[in-house]
């Protein structure tokens, strides 16, 4: 089985994807960090139930990376967006071969004591369009989640749309149960519904 682990904002920069973000939730994102591999760098977000968000964008600072990045960002341009969800599992050997669709290859990363593993495909791009979700494995004692401050916002429904949305959903249907998230029939697109100290907030079309 899998698990809802967190939700990513992709923008140009690391700075229209954080205020994307903020000015839709309302609250402040915290300072993350960089991303060695990909050559990214991200700020966050702790969402309730375990759950987190990540802004995060290709880091100019950093060399180009030897392979294409994940979440797609190589080819990222417009507006800051919701643009990735992604999912816990504890095998992700095992998952991978149990999902009939193309995810990716295993690939170990770290940042400060932080360890795991995620699918990545070999171009960067996850099947439907980017609406799947991609694979991550947890090689630490304690969820990121954890360690980030609360600010009052629990995601309440992520909703998946795609043309295939069905066949997305079929193929998923035997590893994720989480009645907050949804398929639809649409262009290929992602949005989420919070709960904020503002009031009901979304991020996405």
């Amino acid at each position: 089985m899998i698990e809802l682990d967190h939700i990513a904002i992709g923008g140009e920069t690391l700075a229209e994807a954080t205020a994307c973000v903020e000015d839709a939730l309302g609250v402040p994102l915290q300072p993350g960090g960089e991303h060695a591999v990909f050559h990214t760098h991200n700020t966050l977000l702790g969402l309730e139930d375990g759950l987190y968000l990540e802004a995060i964008a290709a880091n100019p600072n950093a060399p180009q990376p030897d392979r294409p990045r994940w979440f797609d960002l190589d080819r990222f341009s417009g507006a800051a967006r919701l643009s990735n969800w992604i999912c816990r599992t504890p095998n992700l050997t095992d998952t991978l071969a149990d999902i009939p669709m193309e995810l990716g290859a295993p690939v170990d990363l770290e940042r400060g004591t932080l360890r795991w593993r995620m699918a990545v495909p070999s171009d960067g791009i996850l099947p439907f369009d980017n609406t799947a979700p991609a694979l991550i494995e947890w090689q630490t004692d304690q969820h990121p989640a954890t360690r980030l401050a609360q600010q009052g916002v629990r995601l309440t429904r992520l909703t998946v749309r795609h043309p295939e949305a069905a066949a997305l959903s079929a193929t998923l249907a035997g590893q994720l149960k989480d009645d907050r998230i949804a398929f639809e029939t649409g262009s290929a697109a992602l949005a989420a519904e919070f709960d904020t100290p503002h009031g009901r907030r979304v991020i996405g079309p």
